[in-house]
């Protein structure tokens, strides 16, 4: 391998481990990114807000306030450095009045004058403080032992400079040695950004709610309710969104209302061919043959109510509060009322809201597929704050796990297990799924502690 293939090797792998790493770091940063449209659309306006203020206050404070305060500051210690030259070189009265004059006249500045004793000793510096540093640094280089108090008085700034026989003590104005507008500007910027963010948040309120709206319209349509006053409200592209789903429901119930009126029409059409078939074979008298086509009309009724029922589902009910736990008591009774043994229990609020009869319809397929091969039924419902389940138990001889999909495709009956539909047309399971996908749930069938069947419905509230 030649030093080329090396290079290229290492640089393959490095750029492996970059991607790696990128890869990581997407993970990571999307797992702290909010979930919400709504919590995403206040980061996109916060951010750039935050960032932009950020810096703004950064080269404020670095390039505006703190030059100015430095500028300030050495203004005053000049001032004071006169002052100190003045006391030094130039003859002064015993009590320093002219002194002290020119200071407060000229210089806007208190000056009095104390033993050494009153040179206190060096205090500790304060956390934060702009203007201390900036004194302290300037003071340094008046080359004499100094004390400063820039936060016992609010408006005043206390100096003490130790001389050769007194402690020359001078009082500043806060504001002629610091920029004390600077905190103003800082309020302001920050006052400002919270009334852009209160009209933001009231602003994206306002947008995200049409989007809300439609949401929780598409999801009451997916589990077979209406939404009577959902109106295409907000932005335009909203508007366009709702108004496709608007379009879209009114395409799919049209063409229901088709399948419907034409399986109404070929349903009366069949019953009318059927009931001619038992008029005549009942003016034909009795026997063995004649018996035999009748059980044959009768098995073709049965069959044509099967397909009609699948074909037309749970069309034109509305779903409306029921109470499932009266729901699997009514199934109780039925399958007693047959000879099995049947427990009921019911966990939780029972009022949900459902299609009555097609629901009920889906519960008694599944009961009744168990009757028809179990002695023992346990019936099992439970209710939370987002899913309504009931389980249905038998005791009979169950499903292979390789087949339990299989029997949900309509007309499939099985030949070495258990059939929904014993010698029918294999629509029960069928049906019961579409009831409840029509519902915007579920049906999965797992093996049961009886050592049967379970079949689970799993509808949302």
């Amino acid at each position: 391998m030649t030093s080329l293939d090396v290079g290229l090797a290492r640089l393959r792998s490095a750029a492996s481990r970059v991607s790696q790493d990128w890869d990581r770091f997407n993970i990571w940063f999307k797992a702290w990114l909010p979930k919400g449209l709504y919590a995403r659309a206040l980061l996109i306006i916060i951010a750039p807000m935050v960032i932009l203020q950020s810096v703004v206050a950064f080269v404020f404070m670095e390039r505006h306030w703190n030059l100015v305060t430095r500028n300030l500051s050495a203004a005053v210690v000049g001032d004071v450095a006169s002052l100190v030259d003045m006391v030094r070189f130039y003859p002064q009265e015993p009590d320093n009045a002219r002194l002290k004059k020119i200071a407060q006249d000229r210089m806007g500045l208190v000056v009095d004058f104390l033993p050494l004793a009153d040179m206190p000793p060096p205090g500790p510096k304060p956390f934060f403080s702009l203007l201390d540093q900036a004194l302290s640094r300037e003071l340094r280089r008046i080359g004499r032992p100094f004390w400063i108090d820039t936060v016992g008085r609010s408006n005043l700034v206390e100096i003490r400079i130790q001389l050769d026989n007194a402690v020359m003590r001078v009082f500043a104005r806060r504001s002629a040695a610091y920029a004390s507008n600077s905190e103003i500007f800082l309020l302001w910027m920050v006052g400002t950004s919270l009334v852009l963010l209160a009209v933001a948040i009231g602003f994206l309120r306002n947008q995200i709610r049409p989007i809300l709206r439609l949401a929780d319209a598409a999801e009451s349509f997916g589990k077979g309710r209406d939404a009577p006053e959902f109106k295409p409200r907000g932005a335009r592209e909203v508007r366009q969104a709702a108004q496709a789903f608007i379009e879209m429901k009114q395409r799919i119930e049209r063409a229901i209302e088709q399948r419907t009126a034409m399986l109404a029409g070929v349903s009366h059409d069949l019953r009318t061919i059927l009931t001619r078939f038992k008029l005549e074979l009942a003016l034909l008298g009795d026997s063995p043959e004649i018996e035999a086509m009748k059980k044959d009309v009768d098995e073709m009724g049965r069959m044509l109510e099967a397909y009609l029922a699948f074909a037309r589902g749970d069309t034109g009910e509305q779903a409306e509060p029921t109470d499932m736990a009266e729901f699997l008591n009514e199934l109780k009774t039925d399958a007693e009322r047959n000879g099995h043994q049947t427990n009921v229990t019911f966990h939780g609020y029972p009022i949900v809201t459902v299609k009555p009869a097609a629901f009920k319809r889906c519960l008694a397929n599944l009961v009744s597929n168990a009757a028809r091969f179990a002695d023992t039924i346990d019936i099992t419902g439970h209710r939370d704050h987002r899913y309504l389940s009931v389980t249905v138990d038998d005791d009979g001889p169950g499903i292979p796990a390789h087949l339990r999909e299989d029997v949900f495709k309509p007309f499939l009956r099985l030949d070495d297990a258990r059939n929904q539909d014993e010698g029918g047309t294999g629509l029960g399971l069928a049906i019961a799924r579409d009831i409840a996908r029509s519902h915007g749930g579920e049906i999965t069938l797992d093996a049961s502690p009886l050592g049967g069947l379970r079949a689970r419905v799993r509808v949302p509230v």
